[in-house]
């Protein structure tokens, strides 16, 4: 990594902090540690830590840092915890998030599972999860996310990075007792509405609204785009 690169991520994780958005510790070492530059196309290298999504081929984007750290806090991710995220993207966030629940300095090691349903996305992901050294705790699949992982299940997070007409009932139902679903809900061309529902007991779930965001398009059975693989 460049000394300007650093410099520029250090200021970056700094005013998040100072805009209140990264709350816990925790996750400002997460985006310290994890190098955006080498999850991005070489031409947005130098923008890695401007505080906004950036495409990362084939019509997706990689979120603004402050979705990142805000969708982090949303779901209380802790050491030890068992994520799955739906829409993985080019990899940078599942890598945070890994950061966060299986921090090499921690006993309590979690896993981190991230779903992509664009399959050479999904490769170009797992190669760069790889070659940082993530492999041991970041499980890349390619799959419909909108149907969740249950082979894995149950998760005590689960993170949507893209807008939803809903919750999906797998999502829901793939979640511990106490485990947190993060999801943009809305409309595809519009403002969606980040909400964090937390599974109360079997049957049961309380939901709670964040505020205002803007995702591209869920694919999958449960999505806006219903895409097959």
């Amino acid at each position: 990594m460049s000394e300007g690169l650093e410099s520029y991520r250090k200021r970056a994780v700094q005013n998040l902090i100072d805009m209140g958005i990264i709350k816990r510790g925790i996750v400002a070492y997460a985006l310290m540690k994890v190098p955006r530059e080498d999850f991005i196309p070489e031409a947005y290298r130098n923008s890695a830590y401007v505080d906004s999504p950036i495409p990362i081929g084939w019509g997706q984007t990689t979120s603004a840092l402050h979705m990142v750290a805000w969708m982090c806090e949303a779901a209380e991710l802790k050491p030890g915890d068992k994520v799955l995220e739906v829409g993985g993207g080019c990899g940078y966030m599942a890598a945070v998030y890994a950061e966060i629940v299986a921090p090499p300095s921690n006993g309590r090691r979690g896993r981190v599972y991230t779903i992509e349903i664009i399959s050479d996305l999904a490769r170009k992901a797992e190669e760069t999860i790889k070659k940082l050294g993530y492999a041991d705790r970041v499980v890349v699949i390619h799959g419909d996310g909108s149907l969740g992982y249950p082979q894995a299940a149950p998760y005590d997070a689960i993170i949507v990075t893209a807008a939803s007409p809903g919750a999906p009932k797998p999502l829901k139902e793939q979640l511990k007792i106490g485990g947190r679903l993060v999801i943009p809900i809305g409309s595809p061309h519009y403002v969606q509405e980040l909400t964090v529902i937390t599974r109360l007991d079997e049957e049961s779930y309380r939901e709670e609204r964040l505020g205002g965001c803007v995702f591209v398009p869920l694919k999958g059975r449960h999505g806006w785009v219903r895409e097959a693989l």
